[in-house]
């Protein structure tokens, strides 16, 4: 796979689009012209009032698009904002990002926010705040919010003052990339969760937890000195991790196995 150097100059949609043809899935011409095509579509839709401006957007969308959540939603199809586009079928992540780029065309404020485990809408008209479903583009309340918290951090989970900021473009591709490699590992799909992994890399050096992804990786491909190192990167750099003696456990059983591989 040649080297592909993320760039947050770039804006959305286009780096995403750029990101999945480099994985080897949704090309760049077809889903760029799709998308021209739907931007294009959506603006008989502007009218005065914000808030008719807002519903009509939504029932375009949902109704006449016809846009929901894919089945196999944890798969890469899913993942991937170019199949989302073209087969109108996404996750949270996808769906809320091509109707949040809509909204821009009609000059709605909205943005998404990455919830744990969930993305989420919020639509801004004047001193009114929304809160929106991206896979069905119903309103949810704070409450609502803090359930999808709740159901992935567990029952004593805060709805942090921080889940509720805009994601910027740099986060939203991040998350994207993320949703990518979980739908690359379910389908063993190595190869491209690899390059996922070191793509996020190139963003967050820092998240040593990413080392620890790409070593399991890099052990299903039988990459076991990458694996090796960086289990033993993360060992070094992350000493008080909750993990920590699982992953010495986990790295003794490579050491182990590289042995016998040789």
């Amino acid at each position: 796979m040649t080297k592909f150097i993320l760039n947050d100059a770039k804006k959305l949609p286009e780096i995403a689009f750029e990101i999945t043809e480099h994985l080897g899935f949704s090309k760049v011409q077809s889903t760029q012209w799709a998308w021209y095509a739907l931007a294009g579509s959506v603006l008989s839709h502007y009218v005065i009032d914000r808030h008719e401006r807002l519903s009509a957007l939504l029932n375009w969308f949902y109704k006449d698009k016809g846009f929901c959540a894919r089945e196999d939603y944890f798969s890469v199809e899913a993942a991937d904002v170019g199949r989302c586009l073209v087969t109108r079928q996404g996750n949270s992540t996808t769906l809320a990002t091509l109707l949040m780029l809509l909204a821009k065309q009609l000059d709605l404020s909205m943005d998404l926010i990455l919830l744990p485990g969930y993305t989420a809408l919020c639509c801004r008209i004047d001193s009114d705040i929304f809160y929106l479903d991206p896979l069905t583009g119903e309103g949810l309340s704070k409450h609502q919010l803090h359930v999808f918290v709740r159901g992935e951090l567990g029952n004593a989970a805060k709805l942090k003052a921080s889940y509720l900021k805009p994601a910027t473009p740099k986060r939203i591709v991040s998350r994207m990339i993320h949703e990518l490699k979980a739908g690359c590992i379910i389908s063993r799909q190595f190869e491209p969760a690899m390059e996922c992994s070191n793509l996020l890399l190139q963003w967050h050096k820092e998240d040593l937890n990413l080392n620890r992804e790409r070593a399991f990786i890099a052990q299903q491909l039988g990459c076991l000195s990458m694996a090796t190192a960086d289990l033993e990167y993360f060992i070094d750099n992350s000493p008080n991790d909750p993990l920590i003696e699982l992953v010495k456990i986990q790295l003794k059983e490579l050491r182990n196995e590289v042995e016998i591989f040789h």
